[in-house]
């Protein structure tokens, strides 16, 4: 049995598969258009999907799992992403991820209380030389210190 969708997920879903052929090439393509209108992949959406590509769920739900960029819950407005590479961890990388959690309140794969802040970490950002990094909003920070983290996070508060 499916749990009832909300109509205004409905309406915008719809929205969303207007635009599409119902090919299921265009899968991976209405997944992220999904992902940026909601914030993540409500079930019921991904449901939706499947039916109009005629796919089975778990096709839909395979290769959604497959990609890190896909979310299943709720996520903050503010998506910070801490690198775990190789360069940043010599540079420093965990302190800087220590802080942030501080700063937060949260884990990597927490969303903070208030929905504003997601926290995750990332094997590599792809910027190295600027190591330890970064990302918030899209934004990479480089060169990163525990000082720059109470910095960005100021108007947070400090957590204990």
């Amino acid at each position: 049995m499916t749990a009832p969708v909300e109509p205004d997920i409905t309406e915008q879903s719809d929205e969303i598969l207007s635009r599409y052929s119902g090919e299921s090439g265009d899968l991976i393509p209405i997944l992220q258009e999904a992902q940026e209108r909601f914030g993540y992949l409500p079930q019921e959406v991904m449901q939706r999907f499947a039916k109009f590509l005629r796919l089975p769920e778990s096709t839909v739900y395979g290769v959604s799992t497959f990609y890190a960029q896909f979310k299943f819950a709720p996520t903050g407005k503010r998506l910070v992403k801490v690198c775990r590479g190789t360069a940043c961890h010599v540079r420093g990388g965990a302190r800087i991820l220590r802080e942030v959690e501080k700063r937060l309140g949260i884990k990597p794969g927490e969303t903070t209380e208030d929905f504003e802040y997601t926290l995750e970490t990332v094997a590599c950002i792809g910027a190295c030389a600027l190591a330890p990094t970064m990302v918030m909003d899209k934004e990479t920070h480089g060169q990163m210190t525990t000082k720059k983290v109470v910095e960005i996070f100021s108007d947070r508060g400090k957590k204990e």
